[in-house]
């Protein structure tokens, strides 16, 4: 499927591409190399006299422009160092000396507004000083090797901030790490302490599988992979023989095993899942493909860690991220601010650097000059059960579509802390072909939830996500209980997954005639409005180009009319969303203490031979509960599964599809 949003790359600027070494995606690494030249000439209009800081249009982060315009320098100086390293410092020579001026401006004590604002506790500074030592690191030869001796013992003290400072306790301690170790390369004061206490406590948020979150809590998202992964790569590179071999290797192997799922994530069209914060770092998603290569830590053939990388740059490209004037703006394909935070700034999307890390490895690297290999998705169906952030995928390779059903990850900190939804931490599922609604707050999308309504139509809030485990076809979780913890109340939603389908058994703890909401994914077209269908227990919406959202009342829904709920401008995949929607109401429980049972077929497909026809919406598919409260599934191909209500995740093996009876849905 492709994506609605569609700025055609400006292909004079590319080389050819290369269909015999490159057939899936047609990129090879000097488009690689082209696209990191027009990142880093699309800031030169926007450098301060001295070069120090990039200070680039829009709206500021909470640290303010002078923070802002080091950011610029910061993450860009990520992005020149892997360009001139990569090239063994064969690049033009104003690259060069373009960030040697800015670093001796930023650290100049006389430097005025360009000069860098002090590494400070828990201050943003301490995010961009990482940055900058890696790329000191990288480029040692070429440029600290070459700098006076007053400019590198600025640098030194700037970056010393670190020691003894007080750091976020989250992927921010790794920060601290590849700086201090930076400093210790150079001879300049640092804490071995400090260094030992990060990486310690890296350990301390391992939930296995390859799986950190991201400090305590259930925080799973990409920082998984473009930091609590890279980093500790990029550590060793700089630690060198001080670095700890079994460290080391613990490292490696737990990056190997993350890379194992990780490659499931990207969407035939190179498009990443959508899911999380900071995702307008877009291609960044593909910084661990290359540091498993570059660490020697992975699993993938090199011709798939290319394919996979490329295809997800080029995906960008074409679709308007860098822009017109060789930009990355704050958005995902336009500029769209819901998937920003208060610390995004106009420069924080070159993040994105890091997707550049694989221009470290020769052109003579096997995942330069092997032919490209299939990704996951372009091959087969796939599922896979991700235990350590609960998570489920389900990807169909009819479509090219990877589905992410979420069962784990809610970014909350540990009871007491307030139980608040983020829309990209707090859906039932994600995929690569949508994006979750992000309407202005207080408001908030209906799409893949299921909401408790007040009398007043405001929904009630996922919250703390509390998992039950994710094994095979399935993955469960409990909320809706005010974050409290308690063992009783709330909803329990199991998931189970075959193909394109899913179906959802909800176990709903409210008083018998409550409203009841459920909505299935948000489909979003920039060209104009979905498409929308619905009848008795069905609703359907369909995009331009037949990627269709479909929610069905397996039971327990009755013959209430679905509907579809469009908007304008609260998705990031496109200015015209429509997501279907059922409503009803809570029943008498069904079975002894397990409260009312609702089911529900969602669907996403792109498939042009899924019928999606609005008078035969899934024939085939249905649900029955049985005294027990076990739950019978029934797949529109007849594949059956079944939710025993004393253990859900382990039903008996799928049976094989079957007739259709007659009088499903």
């Amino acid at each position: 499927m492709t994506a609605q949003h569609v700025t055609p790359v400006n292909n004079s600027t590319l080389p050819p591409t290369d269909p015999s070494l490159s057939p899936l995606t047609g990129w090879t690494r000097a488009h690689w190399e082209a696209v990191a030249d027009r990142l880093l000439d699309g800031l030169v209009p926007h450098a301060s006299p001295g070069l120090a800081q990039y200070r680039l249009p829009g709206r500021a982060s909470h640290s303010g422009p002078v923070s802002d315009g080091l950011e610029g320098f910061a993450r860009s100086f990520l992005l020149a160092a892997f360009r001139i390293a990569g090239s063994g410092g064969r690049v033009g020579p104003a690259l060069i000396e373009r960030y040697a001026a800015g670093l001796a401006a930023g650290t100049d004590p006389g430097g005025g507004d360009e000069r860098w604002p002090a590494i400070t506790d828990r201050a943003q500074p301490m995010v961009e000083a990482a940055s900058i030592a890696i790329a000191l690191h990288e480029t040692r030869p070429w440029l600290w090797d070459h700098l006076d001796d007053a400019v590198r013992g600025r640098l030194a003290d700037w970056l010393g901030g670190f020691v003894g400072a007080d750091v976020n306790d989250s992927n921010w301690r790794l920060f601290q790490v590849i700086t201090e170790e930076f400093l210790a390369s150079v001879g300049a004061p640092h804490s071995r302490a400090e260094i030992d206490a990060g990486l310690a406590r890296l350990d301390d948020w391992y939930r296995g599988g390859g799986w950190y979150t991201d400090g305590d809590g259930r925080k799973f998202d990409y920082y998984n992979g473009w930091a609590l992964h890279l980093y500790p790569v990029l550590w060793a590179r700089i630690a060198g023989a001080r670095a700890d071999a079994a460290r080391v290797a613990r490292h490696r192997a737990r990056l190997r095993e993350f890379l194992g799922a990780h490659q499931h994530f990207f969407g035939a069209d190179g498009a990443p899942v959508h899911q999380g914060r900071s995702l307008t770092y877009r291609f960044a998603t593909t910084a661990p493909l290359w540091a498993g290569a570059l660490a020697d830590a992975t699993p993938l053939p090199p011709g798939r860690t290319r394919r996979l990388a490329s295809g997800t740059l080029r995906h960008f490209a074409e679709r308007g991220a860098p822009d017109e004037h060789g930009l990355l703006t704050l958005g995902w394909y336009r500029p769209f601010l819901p998937v920003t935070q208060r610390y995004s700034g106009p420069a924080s999307p070159y993040w994105a650097s890091k997707a550049f890390l694989g221009l470290l490895l020769p052109e003579s690297h096997p995942v330069w000059t092997a032919p490209e290999e299939p990704a996951p998705v372009d091959t087969a169906d796939t599922t896979l059960a991700l235990p350590g952030p609960g998570w489920l995928l389900h990807s169909t390779a009819a479509d090219g579509i990877v589905r992410l059903v979420n069962h784990g990850s809610d970014r909350l900190p540990p009871p007491p802390a307030r139980a608040d939804d983020s829309p990209h931490y707090a859906r039932l599922a994600y995929s690569s072909a949508t994006a979750p609604e992000t309407p202005p707050p207080p408001r908030t999308g209906p799409d893949n939830q299921l909401t408790l309504l007040a009398p007043d139509g405001t929904p009630s809030p996922r919250g703390r996500i509390h998992a039950l485990g994710a094994e095979g076809h399935r993955a469960a979780s409990r909320y809706g209980d005010g974050g409290g913890g308690a063992d009783g109340g709330g909803i329990v939603t199991v998931s189970v997954v075959h193909g394109p389908w899913e179906v959802r058994v909800h176990r709903v703890d409210a008083p018998a005639g409550t409203p009841v909401r459920e909505g299935g994914w948000a489909v979003a077209d920039d060209s104009g409005p979905p498409t929308g269908e619905s009848g008795p227990g069905r609703a359907l919406a369909r995009r331009a180009d037949g990627l269709t959202s479909a929610l069905v009342g397996l039971h327990g829904w009755g013959d209430g009319p679905g509907a579809v709920v469009r908007a304008v401008g609260a998705n990031a995949y496109g200015h015209h969303s429509a997501t279907p929607v059922l409503e009803g109401r809570a029943g008498p429980a069904e079975d002894d203490g397990g409260g009312s049972v609702l089911v529900t077929l969602v669907v996403l497909s792109g498939d042009p031979h899924t019928p999606h026809a609005p008078h035969t919406p899934y024939t085939g598919a249905s649900a029955t509960v049985d005294a027990a409260g076990d739950v019978a599934i029934r797949f529109p191909d007849g594949t059956r599964q079944t939710v025993r209500r004393a253990s859900p995740l382990s039903g008996p093996p799928a049976s094989s599809p079957g007739p259709v009876p007659g009088g499903t849905r």
